[in-house]
């Protein structure tokens, strides 16, 4: 048995309505921008879901780093652990980005378990096996104490029967908006835990996916990941799963749980809608820096990278604007020698941050922090 779908408030409904306004929005927005920019807010945007919801698990990886070892980057200073945590991560969010137009797609047993075999192969073992189920017992511990179990999940030899159910539910359209469908399937995974590890990323990702499927607006920007991925936040995504018991009882109300999820998809949507106007903004403003101070027009992505992100590397200018190895090298001493940027570490692992006489305006616009609107105020 799965939770049942609770209906929605008419409080709800207004704040479900705001979220569809605001996606749709940003959808015609960044239809009419140009692709140069959004293509960096779009691997932002996917960095940083991945390196939150890694962040959750306690794989800690900034989410500029994370763009670094997106890009191929093997001078990044991180553990070996982090690294293949959030490269396994990666490849698996990138996955289910193609999988937003795949034709006769529907979702499977064996989907789930290819998608946690890109998660978790490297960690294969024989009491934790990649891409099974799970065949003994499996607890969420106390975080202040591991000696307590805050949830155990429903017997192994129960999992496939309720993994079949929940696969039946995700084939079948019942009129449910799709965002609060999304994050009911988020909590039905996360309660079956039918993996030994990994079932907070692969439920968060299977959230993920459905909104991929949905076609609305990409996946990265409708992700609630980098939310949950929030310190504050965390806290209360452990604590709404907790309210649902130490042990899997479906057969109960959870309002609070959509309650929760809406104001997550609402507080990304603005985020999201915050960041795409900073960045934005910031490259217009570094664009007539580049034409007064005579600048080639394709320094404005390197700028841009400084600007948003703190650095930019030489490997990531080079691909984003297709120039050759000579070309990127000489572009960014001349932006050296200028003082606009400054070099920072040598050989492989240089990366460049903003220099002396990097302009003022646009750090500014990009610095600028965003106040977010709750939209359960009361």
């Amino acid at each position: 048995m799965l939770y049942p779908t609770p209906a929605l408030g008419a409080v709800d409904e207004q704040v479900l309505s705001e979220i569809d306004r605001m996606r749709n929005a940003l959808r015609h927005q960044v239809r009419a921008t140009p692709s140069k920019w959004t293509a960096g807010l779009r691997k932002f945007l996917t960095a940083d879901a991945v390196a939150a919801s890694n962040s959750i698990e306690g794989f800690k990886v900034s989410t500029v780093d994370v763009e670094d070892l997106m890009d191929g980057e093997r001078d990044v200073e991180v553990s070996e652990e982090n690294r293949e945590e959030t490269l396994a991560y990666q490849r698996m969010m990138t996955y289910i980005q193609t999988l937003h137009d795949a034709g006769d797609f529907s979702y499977s047993k064996g989907l789930l378990n290819a998608l946690h075999w890109i998660l978790q192969g490297h960690r294969h073992a024989a009491r934790k096996p990649a891409g099974q189920w799970r065949r003994g017992p499996v607890y969420v511990t106390d975080a202040r104490d591991p000696s307590i179990a805050a949830y155990t999940a429903p017997n192994a030899e129960g999992v496939p029967a309720l993994v079949q159910e929940l696969v039946d539910w995700l084939n079948v359209d019942d009129g449910t908006h799709l965002l609060v469908r999304a994050a009911m399937a988020h909590l039905h995974l996360v309660s079956i835990h039918p993996w030994a590890d990994g079932n907070g990323r692969m439920s968060r990702s299977l959230q993920t996916l459905m909104i991929a499927r949905e076609g609305v607006l990409a996946p990265e920007f409708s992700s609630i990941e980098a939310w949950l991925g929030r310190p504050g936040n965390t806290w209360e995504y452990y604590r709404e799963l907790a309210d649902r018991g130490p042990e899997y009882v479906p057969d109960q109300d959870v309002s609070s749980w959509i309650r929760f999820n809406l104001t997550a998809y609402h507080q990304q949507a603005q985020t999201v809608q915050g960041r795409f106007d900073r960045s934005g903004r910031a490259w217009g403003s570094l664009s007539e820096f580049a034409e007064n101070m005579s600048l080639d027009e394709r320094t404005v992505t390197a700028l841009h990278d400084v600007a948003m992100a703190g650095r930019v590397r030489r490997s990531r200018y080079e691909h984003a604007e297709g120039l050759s190895l000579q070309q990127a090298q000489r572009d960014l001493r001349d932006l050296v020698t200028a003082q606009i940027l400054e070099p920072v570490g040598r050989t492989r692992a240089r990366y460049y941050t903003a220099g002396p006489r990097f302009p003022q305006p646009a750090l500014d616009i990009a610095r600028t922090p965003m106040t977010l609107r709750n939209p359960y105020p009361n």
